[in-house]
């Protein structure tokens, strides 16, 4: 598990606006669309933090309740990441309700709920919502990488990239951990 404060960017550095960003790009239509993505996945991550422990609570495996805990720990540094870029940017960190995110642990929910405690059923279906919530992450993190590179925005869009590849790595790990024996021991429920 990786440290935030180990992070590419000095908390030093974090603290200060990123240089070279023109007032004219702060107040361009693709900026504004930036800092909505930020405004949105922040709601997000901030809103994992509250839901990840009832769908480690739900699962059966201790081996997926430790990935989605070890996930849980990773989620609250993406928050305090996301507030460094935030920072960066010389902007209060400020959250926007993200839909896709609250349909999707509503989902997550429903699985829950619809299917029976203590069997591998459930944790097949709190894999597929998980990795649901993981690919939404990725391709947002994905999106909000490049475009802070194309801005010029490049101690933010390292904070980004280093959010995106503990996703990408959270999803790989779900995987594996469906591979290695839940698949097959749904099935055979």
């Amino acid at each position: 598990m990786k440290n935030t404060k180990d992070s590419a960017v000095s908390s030093k550095e974090a603290k200060k606006p990123e240089q070279g960003v023109s007032a004219s790009m702060a107040k361009s239509p693709f900026h504004k669309l930036f800092v909505d993505g930020l405004k949105d996945i922040y709601w997000a991550e901030k809103h994992l933090v509250k839901e990840l422990p009832k769908m480690s609570k739900g699962a059966t495996s201790e081996e997926l309740k430790s990935v989605i805990n070890a996930h849980l720990e990773e989620t609250k540094g993406h928050v305090d990441r996301l507030e460094s870029v935030f920072e960066l940017l010389g902007l209060k960190p400020q959250a926007k309700k993200c839909e896709a995110m609250a349909g999707l642990t509503k989902e997550a929910a429903e699985i829950m709920e619809e299917t029976k405690s203590d069997t591998m059923v459930r944790d097949c279906g709190i894999i597929l919502a998980s990795q649901k919530v993981e690919h939404y992450e990725i391709a947002t993190y994905g999106c909000l990488t490049e475009w802070a590179k194309q801005m010029g925005h490049r101690d933010a869009a390292k904070l980004l990239y280093a959010t995106l590849e503990e996703e990408k790595a959270a999803d790989q790990k779900l995987t594996d951990v469906a591979e290695n024996d839940i698949n097959q021991e749904g099935i055979e429920e």
